[in-house]
């Protein structure tokens, strides 16, 4: 069982919490539980940091942020304790979830499951720290944001156990139920469609968690924290449950040829006109940019009548277009390049679904709907389950719901 920060953000809601703990644990399961830090706590901690010293380094920066998971174990432990449950916390270190030596952005290397066994067999319910574990140095390490719901599959992977997300939804929708009032709740969704999903915007599991679920082949069931504790909500021998359960594909029977509609509000368009079209070019354009650690995502080329030139449009991350163009200019000699234009007013829409594997039409069918409702495409990027288009941010509302019906997501 994993609880995110809301959902352990002050006392009564971590009682709330135990409460959860302990009807698994009538329930006749054994529990691990991986928490968060209490709601910004860790954006706290973080400014310390940078107000201690400017230039801090980033062992002892880990060292501190690592501290908002321990409170909030201890006070669970303590809080089932207090329950008539045997529970213990556990630091990073003590499970021991072993990392790389990236701090700030460690990732799990073995989690050997002795520790958090031992306590199982005995009796107890595992609480731990999330976001954190210990580096080859043995100096603690953390993993980054979102990094508890990674460390909770890696538990459960660890342990063979299935892994419930406790978070502030009751499980995944079709699309962002505050934009489209019809949207449904699923109740399964495969492994690469929720991957898909959470890098294409949606903030329900963060991609990293999805990943190492989908490879350990670890069940993942997404519900909400603030149901009631003691409603009849158990999952059932058949698998079926509150929330929603990502799963692999053969255990969804009736697959729908779309799954969900994301966005993405994060996006900045940058275009670079009329370079000399030979090779290397996209090389000049594009290493620079990966050398300062910013993402490309969308990329369209067109090219002159006459061959001789070409315009570049890409997509980045918002937050880093001031970084990307400062990069790109150092190197306008090298790429040779007339002009460079940039827009953060920009969105990415996308549809989701493992059926497009063995359905056509869905690409033209988005298109259409689009086009109806006025929205030009500026750029297209399509993988084998996904399309996405780039569209200006005013109508983002707009194609989100009218593509959520035009595929029948918003059907009883």
């Amino acid at each position: 069982m994993k609880f995110g920060g809301t959902s352990v953000a002050d006392l009564e809601k971590i009682r709330n919490v135990a409460a959860h703990v302990r009807r698994e644990v009538e329930a006749g399961h054994q529990v691990s539980v991986v928490v968060s830090a209490m709601a910004g706590k860790t954006n706290e901690l973080v400014g310390w940091c940078e107000e201690a010293c400017e230039d801090y380094d980033a062992a002892e920066y880990d060292a501190v942020v690592a501290s908002g998971e321990l409170v909030t174990a201890g006070l669970l432990a303590m809080t089932l304790q207090g329950m008539g449950i045997k529970a213990r916390s556990w630091a990073g270190w003590q499970a021991p979830v072993k990392t790389d030596g990236a701090h700030g952005r460690a990732r799990i290397m073995d989690i050997p499951p002795e520790n958090l066994a031992a306590f199982l067999d005995d009796g107890g319910v595992n609480v731990i720290a999330g976001f954190q574990g210990i580096g080859p140095d043995g100096r603690v390490t953390t993993l980054g944001r979102g990094g508890s719901d990674t460390s909770a599959v890696a538990v459960a992977a660890a342990l063979g156990a299935r892994c419930d997300i406790y978070t502030d939804v009751d499980g995944v929708y079709t699309t962002d139920p505050r934009i489209d009032s019809r949207a449904r709740r699923l109740e399964k969704i495969t492994y690469e469609e929720m991957l898909e999903l959470a890098s294409l915007g949606a903030k329900v599991l963060q991609t990293r968690s999805v990943e190492l679920a989908m490879t350990w082949k670890v069940p993942l069931r997404v519900r909400s924290s603030f149901d009631a504790p003691d409603a009849p909500s158990q999952v059932t021998e058949d698998g079926k449950g509150p929330g929603t359960l990502v799963c692999e594909e053969d255990e969804i029977v009736e697959q729908q040829v779309v799954s969900g509609i994301a966005y993405s509000r994060d996006e900045a368009q940058v275009a670079i006109r009329k370079v000399k079209d030979k090779p290397g070019v996209s090389a000049s354009i594009f290493g620079p940019l990966a050398g300062a650690g910013i993402s490309v995502d969308m990329i369209v080329q067109n090219v002159s009548a006459d061959g001789e030139f070409a315009n570049l449009t890409f997509t980045v991350p918002r937050g880093d277009l001031k970084k990307a163009l400062k990069a790109l200019e150092a190197e306008k000699d090298n790429i040779g390049f007339e002009e460079i234009a940039s827009s953060s007013s920009v969105a990415k829409v996308s549809v989701v679904g493992i059926g497009m594997r063995s359905h056509a039409g869905v690409a033209a069918k988005m298109f259409q709907v689009l086009s109806e409702k006025g929205i030009n495409i500026e750029a297209i990027t399509t993988s084998e389950i996904k399309v996405s288009v780039l569209i200006d941010e005013a109508y983002t509302e707009l194609a989100i719901r009218a593509l959520h019906s035009a595929y029948g997501l918003d059907a009883e």
